[in-house]
């Protein structure tokens, strides 16, 4: 798409999401995870301030943009469903060792380095399958069961970094 193109798509696509929803979204996760190097920019103009492509850092991170504020938050294509259960043919128990196992490290990295962001990428037609689900919700019953965890959204995220560390985080770059 020339940049005209996908600026007219970008701001169709998020004029649709608010006209059915009533709400703007505040941040952006592309259809499988595509983007121009012109997305953050284009996205940024259109009011949003956080992006899910980026699929490499576990912490929200500043992103350059040529106007207004955009970071990235965490989202992993290897904890998604569609990658586990489609592609690499995982079954319930190994998807809930996985969950477990993730989130250990994460609980143990954040105890002395910090905040963690765990995301699980989750499709209704797929993790809901009974077969499934229920490993899910076991695996959500061990999370839960910790302490200092959060069960929260992008946007709450994207919130939190911003009010804590956007600003500093952006001047040391």
């Amino acid at each position: 798409m020339s940049l005209e193109e996908e600026r007219r798509y970008l701001t169709e696509v998020i004029n649709t999401i608010e006209q059915n929803t009533g709400q703007r979204p505040n941040g952006w996760l592309g259809p499988a995870l595509s983007e121009t190097f012109n997305t953050p920019d284009l996205l940024a103009e259109l009011g949003l301030t956080y992006l899910c492509d980026w699929c490499c850092d576990d912490q929200p991170f500043p992103m350059h943009v040529k106007q207004e504020k955009m970071i990235s938050v965490p989202y992993s294509i290897e904890v998604n469903d569609i990658t586990l259960f489609i592609v690499k043919g995982l079954s319930g128990p190994e998807f809930y060792q996985l969950l477990v196992d993730q989130f250990d490290v994460l609980y143990e990295e954040a105890a002395t380095r910090g905040g963690r962001v765990m995301s699980m990428g989750l499709h209704p037609f797929i993790v809901n399958q009974p077969f499934r689900h229920k490993y899910l919700d076991k695996a959500l019953e061990y999370i839960t069961e910790h302490d200092k965890v959060w069960l929260t959204t992008s946007d709450e995220i994207a919130d939190w970094y911003f009010e804590r560390y956007h600003d500093p985080a952006v001047g040391e770059t």
